[in-house]
């Protein structure tokens, strides 16, 4: 666990409010190889739990005041023990036809989300009024905050936080960490602009604000560079409200020198500075890259 993450002992928020809860799925968890699936106290636990994600009272990961990231475990091992202990079915809509152990999210124009043709949320997934969901896919455990365009062919993994007022762009893919507990997942933050086909993934994060040029691949492992003093910034995370791209670095093998992958940050945005797609577009252009 890195230094800017705790586990679920923090005292937040989901913690507070649904402490007895979190208890009760922790004591569950413990006895996780004996669970008895035809329990009807054990299956209430797990479904209360997986209910609060899915309206969005309770999250996975909470970003503290100091900039920290917080994971309730107890989130994460309640989606676990729904997998454990729920049974296939099969759900029809119109021509299509689904066998899940999980059924997908409904009465999205009661909660104000906006849902094309082609996209489908599991429940247990999260989406804030104002979302707009393209032909897309958000998977259990995921909170997409208000505002946020999930783009076409963009998948939100199990458990990634994605802020508000996000753009997804077409194509890109958010990793899923559900498996160890104590695991960060992936954090988007607000405001942020991540280009197509781009990847985020293994407990990666992207700063508030940050745009990532199209095509980049950040991972926990990926070295995030400053292009003018070329300085290592950091592994897996992106800095809030810069500009960064897809590059490459040399290192030298038995077999010759080779260009790993990287993210180089090209431009640092001033604080509150909005995404002007023209604008980002020559920043980009300039480098290679595009939005």
């Amino acid at each position: 666990m890195s230094t800017t993450e705790t586990a679920a002992a923090g005292a937040t928020a989901a913690n507070l409010r649904f402490a007895e809860l979190a208890a009760r799925i922790e004591e569950l968890w413990a006895e996780r190889s004996s669970l008895d699936a035809s329990d009807p106290e054990t299956t209430a636990a797990i479904r209360q739990a997986i209910n609060a994600l899915d309206s969005g009272e309770a999250r996975v990961a909470e970003i503290n005041d100091d900039g920290s990231v917080t994971v309730n475990q107890w989130c994460k091992q309640a989606i676990l023990l729904l997998f454990a202990t729920a049974e296939m079915s099969t759900t029809e809509l119109g021509p299509f036809e689904f066998a899940d152990k999980i059924p997908l999210k409904t009465d999205y124009a009661a909660r104000g989300v906006r849902v094309v043709p082609g996209a489908s949320a599991r429940w247990g997934s999260y989406q804030a009024p104002g979302v707009i969901m393209m032909p897309s896919y958000i998977n259990i455990g995921a909170h997409v905050g208000a505002g946020t365009m999930v783009d076409t062919w963009a998948t939100v993994g199990s458990c990634a936080q994605i802020g508000a007022n996000v753009h997804l762009s077409g194509g890109v893919g958010i990793g899923g960490v559900l498996e160890p507990p104590v695991a960060r997942p992936v954090i988007v933050e607000d405001e942020c602009l991540i280009g197509s086909r781009c990847i985020v993934a293994e407990g990666a994060r992207v700063g508030r604000g940050a745009v990532l040029g199209a095509g980049a691949i950040l991972t926990a492992s990926i070295p995030v560079i400053d292009v003018e003093s070329g300085v290592e910034l950091s592994r897996g995370e992106v800095p809030a409200w810069s500009v960064a791209v897809a590059g490459t670095r040399r290192r030298e093998f038995a077999g010759g020198e080779f260009g790993l992958p990287a993210v180089l940050v090209i431009k640092q945005l001033s604080e509150g500075e909005r995404h002007d797609k023209s604008a980002l577009n020559e920043i980009l252009r300039n480098h290679g890259a595009s939005a």
